[in-house]
């Protein structure tokens, strides 16, 4: 086969599908339904003991698939998440109070607002741990919906809802690393820190970056994982670590592996869900109407409510080609919290009934954000470059 056929047919269409914001949102729709149909068919069993299968090499390690992948291949994506909060703060839309302000309160009001809705319906119950759930949002979910309805969404929205997502994604990382802890072993926990400590010193007298600060990183990882603190806390300390003159080249590096590789393979394995009898009852108890409520309803409250006070209040002020119509359009977007959310809901159940009822109801709740999300922007808002064409 000629090589130029080859890149004509295959690999152009693939690298062109890759540097589009949508592909990311594509991939894991196209991953969950492929995990969903195969835990639900002749070979459910298979497919869903597969992720539990034993990988036992040390008490120190993670010892299943699903234990690697959440553990090991997720604090991979949280230093990449890391390295994106790091240059928000830095230089980025959160470098400055005038331009957080706006970004960092809606997503404050964006975590609190679903935490408390879910708490309403869970109060005294064995679910209430599971608040923690519904404050996620998705940010390759949301902005690669936000990137199919075209000049709809305004370039200010879009990063408005990045610069959010991203402080979203930092107010998760501190609830698991303060409230979905059970028991710490401070050894470790001071080992880690020592860790971060070397690394920060590192950077303060200038050496090279380069294999020993990965070293370094992989021995932070281990501390954390055996202190008690989720071991993907690690992935976002080490971020913290890293130049500001080499951050974009390793968020470069990482970008395709952590969103083509990474994420896929989580949501294969935390969705290889069975869906029980009587799904509608399961769907609409407590602990669903709670993620569900919190997510669609909570998020643009939250975010929209508290945005609007702060602009009323003269605190804070909109793009010029922003009006609220875009913002409660954002809100609806920000109630995808497929990844961020999955990942709690496995940290605050130790019941894998549980976990699975509270999967079905991110997804179905994420499912329904998008719909609406989507009908809202088509009706209520103007494609700019048919405007500017008129």
């Amino acid at each position: 086969m000629p090589l130029h056929f080859l890149k004509r047919t295959f690999i152009s269409p693939l690298l062109e599908f890759i540097h589009d914001s949508r592909a990311v949102g594509v991939i894991l729709i196209i991953a969950t339904c492929i995990s969903m149909l195969l835990s639900n068919t002749s070979f459910s069993m298979s497919y869903v003991s597969f992720w539990n299968t034993e990988i036992h090499l040390t008490n120190y390690l993670p010892h299943t698939i699903i234990h690697w992948i959440n553990d090991g291949l997720m604090a991979v994506f949280f230093f990449q998440v890391g390295m994106e909060i790091k240059r928000e703060l830095v230089a980025g839309e959160l470098s400055s109070l005038k331009k957080s302000i706006l970004p960092v309160a809606g997503a404050i009001g964006g975590m609190a607002v679903p935490a408390l809705i879910f708490l309403l319906f869970t109060k005294g119950t064995i679910y209430a741990s599971g608040w923690g759930i519904p404050m996620a949002t998705d940010i390759a979910f949301s902005l690669g919906v936000a990137s199919l309805l075209g000049k709809r969404v305004p370039l200010s929205l879009k990063i408005f809802l990045t610069a959010l997502a991203i402080i979203d994604d930092l107010g998760a990382i501190i609830a698991i690393a303060l409230f979905y802890t059970e028991t710490i072993h401070f050894n470790y926990l001071f080992g880690g820190l020592g860790m971060t400590a070397a690394l920060l010193f590192w950077n303060y007298f200038k050496l090279p970056f380069g294999f020993w600060n990965f070293i370094f990183g992989l021995l932070l990882w281990f501390c954390f994982y055996n202190s008690g603190i989720h071991a993907t806390i690690a992935g976002v300390l080490f971020a913290f670590t890293i130049p500001m003159n080499r951050l974009a080249q390793l968020e470069h590096a990482f970008h395709n592996y952590v969103n083509f590789l990474i994420i896929p393979i989580f949501a294969l394995a935390n969705t290889a869900i069975i869906i029980p009898s009587g799904f509608t009852e399961h769907i609409s108890n407590n602990l669903s109407i709670g993620i569900m409520l919190g997510l669609l309803l909570g998020k643009p409250l939250g975010i929209v409510g508290i945005t609007f006070l702060l602009v009323k209040l003269k605190a804070g002020t909109l793009a010029k080609d922003l009006q609220w119509k875009h913002m409660i359009g954002m809100g609806l977007l920000a109630g995808i919290g497929f990844t961020m959310s999955i990942f709690i809901a496995m940290l605050a159940f130790k019941s894998s009934f549980t976990q699975d009822i509270s999967k079905m109801a991110v997804m179905v709740a994420s499912l329904i954000a998008i719909i609406l999300a989507y009908v809202w922007f088509i009706i209520f808002t103007i494609d700019s470059s048919k405007k500017l064409v008129a």
